[in-house]
């Protein structure tokens, strides 16, 4: 049985057909062409264009990665939120670097990117978390992310003390707030096919504002 899954998984090929990607198709800023391939895959009808993978280093020097949702795409960096004392939290404020792939895998592209990562300001995470459901912000505060748990009774348990607690507007917690991901380089990468694919990074515009783009071999 484990032989036949080990075929399926190591026989699963998909040829990507694509028009490819060239030097003159990109723009000079890496944050305009990100908004460009944003925009076609919400055009798509991908589900939610806007998820990443956040990779951090942990205090083990293992790696870690999950999904979570940008929240700003500007000239200042990428912006996200979640738990200042989660295992992210720790591990981003700790190393105060990271790094992001968006998969949009159905148009058969992903967006690398690398940099330092900050703390958003009070008054930044205030805003949004302001704009958050009342049951998203409840479950911020019921949620001690990334400890354990007894069982599903104990959240639900949890998110109700907290409900009751705030019969009104609920506020941001202190351990809640946002990042942000300033880029160092990004990469641009279009699958081709026979694995042939474009890959294009933007590097060195960090401090000078000035970005150089280079070919990378695939």
């Amino acid at each position: 049985m484990n032989g036949r899954r080990d075929d399926h998984v190591r026989e699963r090929r998909v040829q990507y057909e694509t028009a490819g990607l060239e030097r003159t198709d990109l723009d000079a800023s890496p944050v305009q062409q990100w908004h460009l391939w944003y925009d076609a895959a919400v055009e798509a009808d991908l589900p939610e264009p806007n998820a990443m993978v956040l990779s951090t280093m942990g205090t083990d020097g293992v790696p870690d990665s999950r999904v979570v949702l940008a929240r700003g795409v500007d000239e200042h960096g990428i912006t996200f939120f979640g738990n200042y004392t989660s295992a992210k939290g720790r591990e981003l404020d700790g190393v105060g670097a990271a790094s992001l792939v968006f998969p949009w895998l159905a148009l058969h592209r992903q967006v690398r990117v690398r940099g330092r990562v900050e703390r958003l300001s009070n008054a930044q995470s205030d805003e949004y978390f302001a704009s958050r459901p009342p049951e998203s912000r409840i479950g911020a505060w019921a949620s001690p992310q990334s400890e354990p748990i007894t069982d599903r009774a104990e959240l639900e348990r949890r998110v109700a003390e907290i409900a009751a607690r705030f019969t009104g507007d609920v506020p941001r917690p202190d351990f809640w707030g946002g990042w942000r991901l300033v880029p160092q380089s990004w990469e641009f990468w279009q699958g081709r096919p026979s694995r042939l694919h474009d890959r294009f990074v933007y590097s060195g515009g960090a401090s000078s504002g000035e970005w150089t783009i280079s070919r990378l071999a695939p």
